[in-house]
């Protein structure tokens, strides 16, 4: 397959300052590529199934419209596209779009890239897509009923969302944190509050001018019913697998602190509106 990546300059996209921030901070990460942002040279079909769906749960995929929401870096499209899928890449960061454009070239598929931000999907009709696969991002906005409800307008009857997101009682909270008996919790279980932190040093080895992380904490509650109130039914919910905790490692290492603070939640959800609201949506 003759690789094609198409992008489409930005439009609609809701620019704030929370967007300028994070299209600064991305910038920045970029430039010291930092782990989220390199592309992935080393897959092929069966190392890509694996890395999406180690607790196999997507199931065939082939011919399917997936969008990568707020999901740049040529990781996840790359092995989307592998496996077959019609790719979508949306993401506010021009740099990790590009990194997608890099990933199509090298494996020759087709990754469509455009930029914008995952609270304004209105570019996209309705019911465009049978996957949307967000990668951990919820994280920064403030309100993830707002990204819910765009996700809502762009799934089929059926499709499925997964996304990953901070677990919300320990948001903040930092290996670094270890005080010698704990890691202690420390910042207000608030809805949109704000996390600011340094990216630890498995994130970028350099850290030279690059922003901090600015998230925004979203309880339980509001996740939970954010996603029923946009008629999502929730299929399963884990803790983060993407990482390797050990209560026996030194306290204040990442291992050690994952395996007493697990620190994301991976959803899926799948979308299922009654019948007599499909044609009320754009």
């Amino acid at each position: 397959l003759a690789a094609s990546c198409q992008q489409v300059r930005l439009r609609q996209t809701i620019m704030d300052e929370i967007a300028g921030y994070n299209i600064q901070r991305w910038k920045a990460l970029v430039r010291v590529n930092a782990l989220f942002t390199r592309p992935d040279w080393t897959l092929d079909a069966a190392s890509a199934r694996a890395k999406l769906d180690p607790e196999g749960r997507l199931g065939e995929i082939v011919g399917k419209a997936v969008l990568c929401l707020a999901g740049g870096g040529g990781q996840q499209s790359a092995a989307f596209a592998l496996l077959g899928a019609r790719v979508t890449v949306l993401d506010l960061s021009e740099e990790q779009l590009q990194g997608d454009r890099q990933a199509a070239n090298h494996y020759k598929v087709s990754i469509q890239t455009q930029q914008g931000d995952m609270r304004d999907l209105s570019r996209f009709p309705a019911h465009s897509f049978d996957l949307v696969w967000q990668p951990y991002s919820l994280n920064f906005v403030p309100e993830a009923r707002q990204v819910f409800r765009e996700v809502a307008q762009v799934l089929r009857p059926g499709g499925r969302y997964q996304f990953s997101c901070a677990n919300p009682f320990v948001s903040g909270l930092m290996a670094s944190d270890w005080t010698g008996d704990g890691y202690p919790l420390k910042h207000p279980y608030q809805e949109g509050a704000v996390v600011s932190y340094p990216d630890p040093i498995w994130v970028a080895e350099s850290r030279e001018a690059v922003p901090w992380t600015r998230e925004y904490r979203h309880t339980l509650s509001a996740l939970i019913n954010g996603l029923i109130g946009q008629d999502f039914v929730i299929q399963h919910v884990s803790d983060y697998t993407d990482f390797h905790p050990d209560p026996a490692a030194t306290p204040g290492t990442w291992d050690h602190f994952t395996a007493i603070v697990p620190p994301w939640l991976n959803f899926w959800a799948a979308y299922q509106p009654p019948v007599s609201e499909l044609g009320n949506q754009r």
